[in-house]
């Protein structure tokens, strides 16, 4: 007679696989914690520097009004006592005033790109919206800031000041306003090539070499 065989156990082929020790669910759990308030922080971190950039650009608006007055044409009027005149009917001051506005907010776009690329290399969202915010709001500064340094608005007042036949500068006024948008466009255009030829790359997957089937 034969001893009767013992089963063999065949759990570990046919029972359910067993669950991963508890310690290492803890760790995986730790592992993503630390990985969403790395994410936190960094958005965080981002959102400060994208307001930084906003405030910083907005002043910078500042310069450029200061800038315009200086070098905007004057646009020359005369009065006769009873109405005022342009001195020069075929006059291009008041288009070289608007000419000067949108060069200098594409230079100051390009410039202000350049910067906050330096700053922030890396990029993301916060630090463009930042850009294209101050960028505007530059601008807005900047012609209301030229304005009221500019000469007064008020023409009629000034001409009784100077006198009849006395030739003084009319106020320096922004006829196009589209020229507001210089800088953000220079600015925006500007950080969108920087950052595509000199940004940073994303890994390239590693290449998985493929043998022909026989």
């Amino acid at each position: 007679m034969t001893a009767p065989l013992t089963p063999q156990d065949d759990s570990s082929s046919d029972g359910p696989s067993p669950e991963p020790a508890p310690d290492r669910q803890d760790d995986q759990a730790d592992q993503a914690d630390q990985a969403r308030e790395r994410a936190r922080a960094e958005a965080r971190a981002e959102l400060r520097q994208g307001a930084v950039i906003l405030a910083a650009v907005t002043l910078a608006g500042v310069l450029l009004g200061l800038l315009w007055v200086w070098l905007a044409p004057r646009v020359p009027l005369i009065s006769d006592g009873k109405a005022v005149y342009l001195k020069n009917t075929e006059g291009e001051q008041a288009i070289g005033a608007d000419g000067w506005f949108g060069l200098l907010g594409l230079g100051f776009g390009v410039l202000s790109a350049a910067l906050v690329f330096l700053f922030r290399r890396a990029g993301g969202i916060a630090i463009v919206v930042g850009l294209a915010v101050g960028s505007l709001l530059a601008s807005l500064v900047a012609w209301r800031l030229g304005i009221r340094l500019g000469p007064t608005g008020d023409v009629a007042a000034h001409a009784l000041a100077v006198g009849k036949g006395v030739v003084f500068d009319a106020p320096l006024r922004l006829g196009a306003k589209g020229m507001l948008l210089a800088w953000p466009l220079a600015a925006m255009a500007t950080h969108l090539g920087l950052t595509a030829l000199f940004g940073p790359r994303d890994p390239e997957p590693p290449v998985v070499p493929h043998w022909p089937e026989r």
